[in-house]
């Protein structure tokens, strides 16, 4: 089968395009035909070796996908082939043909084309786990979104929205900024350009937010700890700026400020079951019209590296996904 090819550590462009075996499911595995395929930050890690997982060589990065069901292994009950689904794999997604366990496997909506769903199991399963299990993120509560145009802060406007949350979007740039309003966002700022506290509490007349949403880190991770509210939740979802910040204890103490850390990958180990109600309610409001998942690239495999750069560039909003058109 075609694949994307990582055999030895090293950037985007030392990926290639070739043959691997046809995987063959085991008992309790799922063999999917991939249509299209998610891509993510922790994808450009797992290939420069500085991921937690290290796959042996050679072998195919992609965490998510989405496509149909070709064959099942032994004691799979829920899932048959034909079924259209999206799922989560530890690696293998960029190929023509990828395992899943069953517990990693959602069947889709009808009405969701497979580019959005390969896109969607990462960034909404993230947005929902954050807000709903670790945050509690409540109707009528103020929830400030920091890269509001990218993938995963995207579905967190959209699903704070969902939530009755008022939201307020951080993103860098006009245009990235307008992607969030069209998204849900009551309200938007430019961080390039505003003075980041300055316009929340300006926003929120001078209260502050109960909860904010934060996969940059860096300043932004200290500029909103001076933003929350009292009794606020900062949720650390990761750090794109680079930077590991540190909480200083005492703005903790003063205003019963918590920080709370999301790894939503996390609960596929701990918790799978906790997933099969997250994604019936999310495809609930999927088919509600409040989820709208947005996908600014859909490139061949052979176009990885280039896919690859947009998303370390910052040039994509939403989601990149490969597909296996040849």
């Amino acid at each position: 089968m075609r694949a994307v090819i990582c055999d030895s550590w090293g950037e985007p462009e030392s990926l290639k395009v070739g043959q691997l075996p046809e995987p063959r499911p085991g008992a309790g595995d799922v063999l999917i035909r991939v249509a299209a395929a998610g891509l993510n930050f922790a994808d450009t890690l797992m290939i420069a070796g500085k991921y937690q997982e290290k796959p042996p060589f050679p072998f195919s990065p992609g965490l998510e996908v989405a496509g149909e069901v070709l064959e099942v292994g032994e004691g799979v009950s829920g899932t048959k082939p034909g079924d259209r689904v999206l799922a989560v794999v530890d690696h293998g997604g960029f190929a023509e043909q990828a395992i899943a366990r069953e517990s990693d496997v959602f069947k889709i909506p009808d009405s969701l084309d497979f580019q959005s769903a390969a896109g969607f199991p990462i960034t909404y399963g993230t947005a929902h786990g954050a807000l709903v299990w670790r945050a509690g993120l409540k109707a009528g509560e103020t929830l400030l979104v920091h890269g509001a145009a990218g993938g995963v802060g995207l579905a967190a406007v959209e699903v704070g929205k969902a939530l009755g949350a008022r939201v307020i979007a951080s993103a860098g740039g006009a245009d990235r900024c307008r992607l969030a309003e069209a998204h849900g966002a009551d309200a938007s700022i430019d961080y390039r350009t505003d003075d980041l506290r300055a316009a929340v509490k300006d926003m929120t007349d001078g209260r502050g937010v109960d909860v904010v949403f934060d996969p940059v880190g860096g300043d932004i991770f200290d500029a909103s700890l001076r933003c929350l509210a009292w009794s606020g939740r900062l949720l650390t979802i990761g750090f794109a700026a680079g930077r590991v910040p540190q909480a200083a204890a005492n703005i903790l103490l003063v205003k019963n400020i918590s920080v709370v850390g999301c790894y939503w990958g996390s609960y596929r180990k701990q918790a799978p079951e906790m997933l099969r109600d997250e994604f019936a309610e999310l495809f609930g409001w999927y088919d509600a019209g409040l989820l709208k998942p947005h996908v600014s690239h859909a490139l061949p495999l052979e176009k990885i590296a280039e896919a690859m750069q947009l998303l370390l560039s910052r040039r994509s909003t939403g989601k990149v996904v490969l597909t296996t058109d040849a």
